[in-house]
């Protein structure tokens, strides 16, 4: 085998530092200009980039008045993409998102079939209150989040990439709300929690609302950058025992593994799918690619281990009924799981 040219490595090495720092800095622009809008939610602005950046989906709960749409409008914004909005009801049918079938008459007088294609075609997806649909309905977005494709009868339609689905959510303990199906909630790479703001931020946020303030922003990345984004992050490396370390950390969320934490074997029915480890490996490419680091390590693995795996934990009727919070079981579970 003939040794690298050290001239070609060095060119590839330019190249590869150049690229990232091409991500930083339009990571760091979407930022800036999202909280030109948005005020404070650091993390949670940067967690719905990473899922966007990482090809995934993201759930967002909180209760009603938080920001959370205008969070959503304001991306669509900034990154150039189409924007599509759907406010989930009761009344709501599957036909109303996906699109349906109608007789179309043509000029020469003939009928036929021609399909209609319904708010879910478009790059970001808003779908605000997904939990106060039916569990019918809800469904509806499984195969769009999964494959990037919808069926219609026996027609296959291909959502034009990047599709990205942003789910808001109220808590279940409110009124008129239907928990989602494990399935549907696997398909979320994250779930975060939207909290209630503080004194200081709260008062700006009246400043900007009722005090005539009305910043706009501006747009920062096209369709074809972001797609390049999405490239890079797939180029971080990832070492194979911090791999291992996120692989433990998903195989203790389960009662059956022998190192589970006692908490999850006392209040959990079942731990998370694989998708819960691609969560993790993905997300932490992104926070160690914003970081300025060129690998992964053990911190970016922790800091994206909670918003991956808490909606993917299912309690069993004792964790139920004691009110046990899957965000205590990740802590006790990254607090347990030694790096090496």
């Amino acid at each position: 085998m003939q040794p690298a040219n050290p001239s070609a490595v060095g060119e590839a090495v330019a190249q590869a530092a150049e690229r990232f720092e091409t991500f930083r800095a339009r990571f760091a622009r979407l930022t800036s200009e999202i909280q030109k809008v948005i005020v404070g939610y650091q993390e949670i602005i940067e967690g719905v980039l990473s899922c966007l950046l990482s090809d995934g989906h993201v759930l967002l709960e909180g209760v009603p008045g938080l920001g959370k749409t205008i969070l959503v409008r304001t991306l669509g914004e900034v990154v150039q993409l189409d924007f599509g909005r759907i406010q989930f009801t009761p009344d709501l049918m599957p036909a109303d998102i996906i699109g349906t079938n109608l007789i179309v008459q043509g000029p020469d007088g003939s009928r036929q079939f021609q399909f209609q294609r319904g708010p879910l075609f478009t790059h970001i997806l808003l779908a605000d209150e997904v939990n106060r649909a039916t569990p019918k309905t809800q469904s509806a977005l499984l195969q769009a989040m999964a494959e990037g494709q919808v069926t219609v009868s026996t027609q296959s339609y291909t959502l034009c990439p990047p599709y990205f689905v942003i789910a808001t959510q109220n808590p279940l303990e409110m009124e008129g709300t239907y928990p989602l199906p494990e399935a549907q909630l696997d398909r979320f790479m994250f779930k975060l929690k939207v909290p209630f703001p503080n004194l200081e931020d709260l008062n700006t946020i009246m400043n900007r609302t009722i005090g005539g303030q009305n910043p706009s922003v501006s747009a920062v990345t096209g369709r074809e950058e972001l797609l390049e984004m999405q490239q890079v992050a797939r180029r971080i490396p990832i070492a194979p025992h911090i791999q291992l370390y996120a692989l433990r950390l998903l195989e203790k969320t389960h009662p059956i593994c022998k190192q589970a934490p006692g908490a999850v074997k006392q209040y959990v029915k079942a731990g998370s799918s694989p998708r819960g480890g691609q969560a993790i490996l993905k997300a932490a490419r992104i926070r160690a690619l914003v970081r300025g680091e060129t690998a992964v390590g053990f911190e970016d693995v922790q800091a994206v281990a909670l918003p991956a795996l808490r909606h993917r934990i299912l309690l069993n009727f004792e964790g139920e009924a004691e009110g046990v919070d899957t965000d205590d079981i990740v802590a006790q579970i990254l607090a347990e799981t030694k790096k090496a």
